[in-house]
């Protein structure tokens, strides 16, 4: 089969759908190219159906591969080992949109896979993907009721630009994905969004940058909706000139007859009305089982025709959505009481967990998130291996929803596909006003451990993390609040709830959560099932949804207004100095000796940046003073002072004479002449060893800044065995500078013999190769050299 492609322009993107020459086998695959990122999607769909399956069984895979970005994986087997979270969220992404849009009834095992071969750096692909999963399925026999579209428009400037480079999202406010299909009338409907402001979004928005408010998001859903008209195009001409594929007979399964659900309906709807209002979750659902159970026996069903039962018990299980839907839409009232823009009962506690840098209880209903904040110093931030530009993350947001939080019994083996996206939803709606390092150098990493779920518990999550946040002491720009929303349209009628229940998500039409500041939305998430969303229902549905979010923003407020005016006295405290670039070596020492003395004698943690910038991370406030003492005092050392006795330690040895340590990052030239107490020594180590105390006086600076020194109490001419030229005159401070002290020992040559100068300068050298290694620990500012060129 020979190639096909298509291409298509959308604002400065050009994207290609190539099909026909790779994975042929697949039912569908198509290669799909934005710049040089390019990602191969393939839909497969198994021709028999699992046995007694209920549910559709669609998996999403994305794969990323390191040869993408030229890069051998990092791991110690050198291959791809589990998804990274970001492929785990790509997967979500495209799963969303499409699993609505396949025939009622299907039911067969369906797998999409995308394998992102290229990755420029430049074009992400995650959308790439989406698009390539809609066109890859378009051209198969699978039953999909596609095409789907979708783009990424990034609002840069007060502009929404679709399909942003990573550069281009690094200046943006907001960013926002939809993915939507065409109706009948030949209109697009959303089918899913997802948005979020950038990391300095906030900021740029005080900064007078057009803010990600109601008005501006929907504005952007309008534009979105052109683009997305464009991609559904595309894929339909690569299906024109692909040919429609030879067809499939899949089988169709039904949940229930017409007959059985007009005689479930008859028996039940009338107990359903007459059931009442049931606040509590496990009430209700006990007193509806109740309600089947009378159901099914009047029904006079044989206990073993398991295919009737089945039947029945989706049948009712439709008629108890229809009384809901109907009496929400005509009554204006839910099926625990509420009215539509009722939020259930709200607390909110801090300092709930004793130790922690900062904790927030909140409750909504029966719906409970405690958030425990961990602050650490930048080097605990998470590094990332994968192939798009982010290298790094330094505020984490985990999300633990264990069995019990429904009031069941279960197995506990790590995040789910679930967790991981509730975590990154409430990650991405408080990362907005989270400080910046050079304010506050601190990695965050926050925990939402989900108690009770009744709804919602991702945007409880996003309150609690506000609180969890304000309790630790972190200067978050404005607190972070968030909603769940709902939408039932029944009868063409719609209605919009506010707080939805567990059972109105399962229920209803359409669900979204908000999260923002009282002033922009920093998170949506949007999915619907319906076809012909009204504009004016979604924008009027937003501002339903702010209306919540500002009051439930006045609840936390009343427990906590603001952040502590101090960190946790058990949280780290972190600082930074700053010390010249040519003294960065010297705080770090050889192969980090210096560093380590320093962590390991006052008790902090110390991370140096290439401009100089050096964090101290201490547990209380002396190890920070003396850490910070001890730093600055090697970027900045104090200038020794002729005259002035010091008690130094020696940090290195050789021929000529002892190095020793005066001041921090200052030593001096004890020459070999001025150590043996007015006696002539051969060797230095007869009388020093490294690490030996002792008391010097400087005998004088040169103008170069190199330190000579005497023994404390020992005269400056040194004993009778000193050499002929100092015993001549001890005044002569100029040949001394010009020679160093070494001149005390040479001579002019003309009494030692001319052959010594050589000599002396060979062993010089091998004096060099083979002197003491410095003390552990210590950088130490050699004025070996410096003193031997003088001579």
């Amino acid at each position: 089969m020979a190639e096909t492609t298509v291409r298509g322009r959308i604002g400065e993107a050009e994207i290609s759908l190539s099909a026909g020459k790779l994975a042929q086998l697949a039912d569908g695959a198509v290669s799909v190219r934005i710049g040089d990122t390019q990602v191969l999607v393939t839909a497969t769909a198994k021709r028999s159906l699992r046995e007694g399956v209920d549910f559709f069984p669609l998996t999403v895979d994305v794969e990323e591969r390191t040869y993408a970005v030229g890069r051998i994986p990092g791991s110690f087997f050198r291959r791809e080992g589990r998804a990274s979270e970001k492929a785990i969220l790509a997967d979500r992404l495209i799963d969303r949109p499409l699993r609505p849009n396949f025939k009622d009834g299907y039911r067969h095992d369906t797998h999409v896979v995308a394998t992102v071969l290229a990755a420029d750096l430049e074009n992400p692909h995650d959308i790439a993907a989406l698009n390539g999963a809609s066109a890859a399925l378009t051209i198969s026999p699978i039953p999909f009721e596609g095409p789907i579209g979708a783009v990424r428009l990034a609002l840069i400037d007060g502009e929404w630009v679709p399909f942003p480079t990573y550069e281009q999202g690094e200046n943006a406010v907001f960013e926002i994905v939809v993915a939507g299909k065409r109706n009948p009338d030949g209109g697009i409907d959303i089918a899913m969004v997802e948005a979020g402001a950038s990391e300095d979004g906030f900021r740029m928005v005080r900064d007078g940058a057009q803010g990600s408010d109601e008005a501006t998001v929907a504005a952007g859903l309008e534009i979105a909706k052109e683009h997305i008209a464009v991609l559904i195009d595309l894929q339909l001409e690569l299906l024109e000139q692909v040919g429609e594929p030879e067809p499939v007979e899949w089988i169709l399964t039904t949940e229930y007859s017409d007959e059985m659900y007009a005689r479930v309906e008859e028996l039940a709807k009338p107990k359903l009305e007459g059931l009442g209002l049931i606040v509590k979750k496990h009430e209700r659902q006990n007193a509806e089982k109740a309600v089947r159970d009378e159901v099914i026996e009047a029904l006079g069903l044989d206990e073993d025709d398991a295919d009737s039962l089945k039947q029945a018990k989706a049948a009712f299980s439709k008629v108890q959505k229809n009384v809901m839907r109907s009496r929400v839409v005509n009554e204006g009232v839910r099926i625990d009481g509420r009215g539509l823009k009722d939020i259930r009962q709200l607390t909110a506690e801090v300092g709930v967990v004793p130790g922690s840098h900062g904790s927030g209880l909140f409750q909504r209903g029966e719906t409970q998130v405690l958030n425990i904040t961990t602050l650490g110093m930048l080097k605990m931030e998470q590094m990332l291996d994968t192939i798009s530009p982010e290298e790094s993350k330094r505020y984490m947001h985990h999300y633990n929803m264990p069995p019990y939080a429904t009031g069941e019994a279960g197995f506990m083996r790590g995040p789910k596909r679930r967790e991981i996206g509730h975590g990154a939803l409430a990650e991405k709606a408080l990362l907005p006003v989270i400080p910046p390092a050079e304010d506050f150098p601190y990695a965050y990493r926050l925990v939402s451990e989900v108690l009770m779920s009744n709804g919602s518990s991702s945007m409880a999550s996003v309150c609690g993390s506000s609180l969890s946040l304000m309790d630790a002491g972190v200067p978050i720009h404005a607190p972070v609040a968030g909603i769940a929303m709902g939408l039932i349209a029944h009868d063409d009628k719609f209605a919009t709830l506010t707080d939805i229940l567990g059972v109105e998500d399962h229920l209803g039409d359409m669900d979204f959560k908000v999260a923002g500041t009282a002033d922009m939305i920093t998170a949506l998430q949007l999915d619907t099932k319906i076809e012909g969303l009204p504009a004016d229902v979604l924008i009027a549905a937003m501002d339903q949804a702010r209306e919540a979010r500002l009051f439930i923003l006045e609840t936390m407020a009343a427990t906590l207004p603001g952040p502590r005016d101090e960190l946790a006295a058990t949280a780290p405290k972190i600082e930074a100095v700053m010390v010249p670039k040519d003294k960065i070596g010297e705080v770090i020492g050889p192969k980090g000796k210096t560093i380590r003395e320093l962590e390991e004698e006052t008790g902090a943690s110390i991370e140096i940046d290439d401009d100089g910038t050096v964090r101290v991370g201490a547990p209380d406030t002396a190890s920070m003073n003396l850490a910070k003492e001890r730093i600055l005092a090697i970027g900045f050392p104090p200038e020794a002072k002729v005259g002035e006795v010091y008690d130094g330690e020696v940090v290195n040895i050789t021929k000529f004479g002892a190095f020793v340590n005066i001041l921090p990052g200052r030593d001096g030239l004890l020459h070999i002449s001025k150590i043996g107490g007015g006696k002539r020594i051969d060797r230095v180590e007869d009388v020093l060893s490294l690490g030996d105390k002792v008391k010097v006086v400087v005998r004088e600076i040169d103008d170069r800044g190199k330190v000579s020194l005497d023994m404390d109490g020992a005269s400056s001419g040194g004993g009778s065995d000193a050499p002929r030229e100092e015993r001549k005159s001890d005044d002569r401070p100029e040949r001394r500078n010009d020679r160093g002290d070494g001149g005390n020992r040479g001579g002019d040559g003309g009494n030692r013999g001319g052959g010594r100068n050589r000599d002396r300068d060979r062993n010089r050298d091998r004096d060099r190769d083979s002197k003491p290694a410095d003390k552990p620990g210590r950088k130490v500012v050699s004025f070996e050299d410096e003193f031997e060129s003088k001579e």
